[in-house]
């Protein structure tokens, strides 16, 4: 089973338009809301691939409400956890040429006794759990170090843990030693405080966070598909040239699919093809939706994989 745990959800409201432009008017063709939120959408993807999953989430007011009955028919198991203040909505606006506007709330703080209840959660679901996946952002409040308590926690019970968030989350947690983190261009950028352009610095970057601490990392690279580091080396992930619709949860599905494929003792560089697959099947979809098993092993054909030189 793989466990995702998200501490900040969200409500998804996704609005579809015309064009996305600026002085000028566009137009509104479809709007809709998800329960959104990283391990969500993870938990989303590793379900379609015919993986078991457990998604874990705090849960507040009656975004919180909406939150849980939006999550009674996706199809895998999920606990929320009550917390007191009113879970954040966030907006999507995507455009037809795959132009995406993503307006988030930070989200309110967390009780300490309610971060001792996530503590607890987790841990009565790691016996029978192969992998954590934790992802997201954190509340303003929320200690920078709460993440690395996940990892430790998973670590002393023989769990793999992928680590999806950004910032001081992510620079803290990489003390604790990860198996993998997922960070995209921006997030390593504003982790290494370093501008990440060029092929050469994507191979010099991945080797920079594992030293920093990670055991593997990939690094996400949207369109160009991703290169991942490990004990088996460092492997760029190219994808076909698709027509993004919407880029929002890509990040999220190649997580999914990687930690998946894991799980199924496949090697890392399959893995990573798995991973860019999915996120790449992802944004081939409009708004914030999820390929299906068959979408994603139609991409997987079309990833070459090869070795950095």
């Amino acid at each position: 089973m793989i466990l995702t745990l998200t501490i900040n959800p969200a409500i998804d409201r996704i609005i579809s338009a015309d064009k996305l432009v600026f002085e000028d008017r566009g137009y509104i063709q479809d709007s809709s809301e998800a329960a959104g939120g990283r391990g969500i959408n993870a938990s989303h993807v590793i379900h379609a691939l015919g993986g078991k999953t457990v998604a874990l989430l705090t849960a507040g007011g009656s975004s919180g409400e909406r939150i849980a009955k939006l999550l009674a028919s996706a199809g895998f198991a999920f606990e929320t956890i009550p917390v007191r203040a009113e879970s954040r909505t966030n907006l999507t606006i995507s455009d037809k040429q795959g132009l995406t506007v993503k307006l988030n709330e930070v989200g309110s703080p967390l009780d300490p006794h309610e971060l001792k209840e996530i503590r607890s959660r987790v841990e009565a679901r790691l016996p029978k759990a192969q992998w954590l996946m934790i992802c997201g952002s954190i509340q303003p409040g929320v200690p920078p170090h709460f993440y690395c308590e996940m990892i430790e926690m998973a670590k002393s019970r023989g769990v793999k843990t992928l680590l999806d968030t950004d910032g001081e989350a992510l620079l803290h947690a990489l003390e604790a030693k990860p198996t993998v983190i997922t960070p995209n261009q921006h997030e390593a950028e504003r982790l290494l405080s370093r501008a990440i352009i060029t092929r050469g610095h994507f191979l010099e970057a991945v080797g920079v966070m594992q030293a920093m601490g990670a055991e593997s990392v990939i690094l996400s690279l949207g369109a160009r598909g991703a290169v991942g580091a490990s004990a088996e080396g460092i492997f760029e992930a190219i994808p076909p040239r698709v027509e993004a619709l919407c880029p929002i949860g890509a990040g999220d599905a190649l997580g999914a699919a990687f930690s998946w494929s894991m799980e199924k003792k496949k090697p890392f560089s399959d893995s990573l093809r798995w991973g860019v697959a999915a996120g790449t099947a992802t944004a081939k979809l409009p708004g914030l939706a999820f390929p299906a098993m068959d979408q994603i092993r139609a991409v997987y054909k079309q990833v070459e994989v090869r070795p950095a030189r």
